[in-house]
């Protein structure tokens, strides 16, 4: 079953809550999101300033971009927890949910 962009938004950022600062390959394995739709992913994550991007410089110049939830990103992620746990007690009350 497909997953909508917004369980999309939220499974990057949960895999970003649990591991700190990652590189986009790292992302997109833990994830489970192909490049392509990942880097259009995070700019709108990027935009929204639920991630921000950290460029780091290694030896001889050379930099390594990584990717890191901001605390607003953060508080997403505990909104989202608390409307999916009602919306659970809803459904088990024979009521359905709004949101799928």
């Amino acid at each position: 079953m497909r997953r909508s962009k917004m369980e999309m938004y939220i499974d990057i950022l949960k895999v970003m809550a649990q591991n700190g600062p990652m590189k986009l390959t790292h992302i997109m394995y833990k994830a489970n999101v192909n490049c392509s739709v990942l880097k259009g992913n995070l700019d709108f994550l990027t935009q929204q300033n639920l991630i921000e991007e950290q460029v780091i410089v290694k030896r001889r110049n050379k930099t390594k971009i990584r990717y890191a939830i901001t605390e607003k990103g953060r508080t997403v992620i505990k909104y989202f927890n608390e409307v999916n746990n009602a919306l659970h007690i809803t459904e088990e009350h024979g009521i359905p949910a709004l949101i799928r």
